[in-house]
């Protein structure tokens, strides 16, 4: 019997049908590849017709694969910054809210594209955590602390258009179960058996740990002055503190970890896809109505506007100041970010083929962003109005200060509006938030606002002391300047506060210095208030 030749080059493949013994004659012709897709399928897949699947649309958000694992340095940052973090909290916001973000920031400076927008946004980033150490106003700490971690995300992704700045705003937080895997397969690397000299320096650092954990001790229980100096550098390590304090570790140790795989892996946003144009007609009505509303509403408020005294006021409205200036003012703000979100649908959508569509969509936009500032006017004149009535308070300095960052928003997309393109107008925007909130905590608000109030009550002889009595050290100096027993009855909660001096890493700069203030003008508390 003469031995067949081996089967070989495409003609012939291996098949379950020619394991089980049967004889399938090869094709006479070319066989064209399968597709991977297909290879896998089931046999009544492969028999049948290659079948079309439509595109998949790729998700809002992509996440590549970070190129390279957690580095040793790395891992030393993180741990660093959160050794920082447990020693310097719980504790009074200070200048301890600086150490901890500047070593944060440091730790990723590393692995961070160092490009002009990330370092623009990571030293607005740092301004911002340095208002705790200079303000003691609870409430700025905590506008400051918001602002400056979507500023530092935002620095570590980059990106140019509007979806790039918020998305890369809220990164921080979307990216923490995509880092976990990445974040466990780089420690897992670093301590591993192939990485015995990272063990070694591991157990070397507790073995140092227990040491000046032990010697620390029996120095400062043998000497009442080695105690004293060491006392702000050793913290409660009580069950309850020592348990919060690890909790901080890891928190602050994985803000680090998270914003490196940020740094070395950004997601990919992907822009929505535009609408198809409609024509210019059914974008020219609505826009075009709606700049007829607000040329009535501007013709209506001409004359309050220009008012140079209250008295015109209440004549024209038959309104006392508080109603007149409380009415309708929310509904003026809601209306300046509603025009903010029709400028911005209108830019997207409207059509920019022709010039002639370009030029309508400039006229349009640009005279509904003049009309806007207009109504930006109104609602701050209706503001000051009741401020000059009744006080300065936080909330209402918070929403004057709110208004006209929003009209300078406007002014900003009106110049953008110009060439009806602009790169540089989300950065330009999230930039100047962050230089109005550090020009808010320079102003020293409730500094600014006890100022108003003891004005307010040398000419009117009223005054709202139990508000007053609410504002942190910021206020002190201002409140010094009332009269007894106002001044005692305003500055008697904050003296009670001031009692214990801050540690080190809580130092506060007003509250040092109202701290110096009452010692040198006790209050009386003998006043009945």
């Amino acid at each position: 019997m003469t031995d067949l030749p081996k089967p070989h080059g495409p003609h012939f493949a291996p098949s379950a049908a020619g394991a089980r013994g049967r004889t399938e004659q090869a094709p006479s012709g070319p066989v064209p590849p399968v597709p991977s897709s297909v290879a896998w399928s089931d046999s009544a897949e492969v028999a049948g017709a290659p079948q079309s699947r439509p595109p998949v649309r790729p998700l809002l958000v992509e996440w590549p694969e970070a190129p390279r694992p957690v580095s040793s340095a790395l891992a030393a940052g993180a741990a660093v910054a959160g050794i920082l973090a447990a020693a310097c909290f719980p504790g009074r916001p200070g200048l301890n809210v600086l150490i901890v973000g500047v070593a944060v920031l440091a730790a990723l400076f590393q692995v961070t594209r160092r490009t002009r927008t990330s370092l623009v946004f990571a030293a607005l980033a740092v301004a911002l955590l340095a208002l705790p150490s200079l303000v003691d106003a609870g409430w700025l700490t905590a506008l400051a602390i918001s602002l400056a971690v979507p500023l530092g995300s935002y620095a570590l992704t980059g990106g140019r258009s509007w979806i790039d700045l918020l998305g890369g705003g809220l990164s921080l937080v979307l990216a923490i179960p995509h880092s976990v895997p990445w974040v466990g397969r780089g420690v897992a690397t670093l301590f591993g058996s192939g990485r015995r000299p990272n063990r070694r320096v591991a157990g070397s650092l507790l073995v140092a740990g227990a040491l000046l954990g032990v010697f620390g001790t029996l120095f400062a229980t043998a000497d009442v002055a080695f105690s004293q100096a060491i006392s702000g550098l050793i913290p409660d390590l009580s069950v309850w503190p020592l348990l919060l304090r690890i909790l901080i570790f890891g928190c602050t140790a994985a803000v680090v970890l998270t914003g490196a795989f940020l740094a070395v892996a950004p997601p990919r946003f992907n822009r929505p896809p535009a609408a198809s144009s409609v024509g210019r007609t059914p974008w020219l009505i609505p826009i075009a109505a709606l700049d007829l509303l607000f040329l009535g509403f501007v013709a209506v408020q001409a004359d309050v506007l220009l008012a140079s005294d209250k008295d015109h006021v209440l004549r024209s409205t038959g309104l006392s100041y508080a109603e007149y200036a409380r009415q309708g003012f929310w509904q003026l703000l809601i209306v300046t970010g509603l025009v903010l979100m029709v400028v911005a649908v209108a830019v997207r959508y409207a059509p920019m083929e022709k010039r002639a569509d370009r030029t309508t969509v400039r006229t349009l936009l640009g005279l509904l962003c003049a009309l806007t500032l207009v109504v930006v006017a109104v609602a701050l004149r209706r503001l000051y109005l009741y401020e000059e009535a009744y006080g300065w308070t936080r909330l209402r300095l918070w929403v004057h200060t709110f208004e006209l960052w929003m009209g300078l928003v406007i002014v900003l997309i009106a110049i953008a509006g110009i060439r009806l393109k602009a790169a540089w107008l989300p950065r330009a925007i999230a930039t100047s938030a962050a230089v109005g909130l550090l020009a808010l905590g320079l102003l020293n608000p409730d500094g600014f606002i006890a100022t108003r109030n003891v004005n307010h009550f040398r000419d009117t002889g009223t005054a709202d002391l139990a508000y007053l009595s609410g504002l942190s050290a910021d206020a002190a100096p201002a409140l010094d300047h009332l009269p007894e027993p106002q001044r005692s009855c305003a500055l008697r909660h904050l003296a009670d506060a001031l009692q214990h001096g801050d540690s080190w890493t809580g130092l506060n700069l007003s509250r040092a210095q109202a701290r110096t203030l009452l010692q040198r003008h006790p209050i009386q508390r003998s006043l009945t208030c």
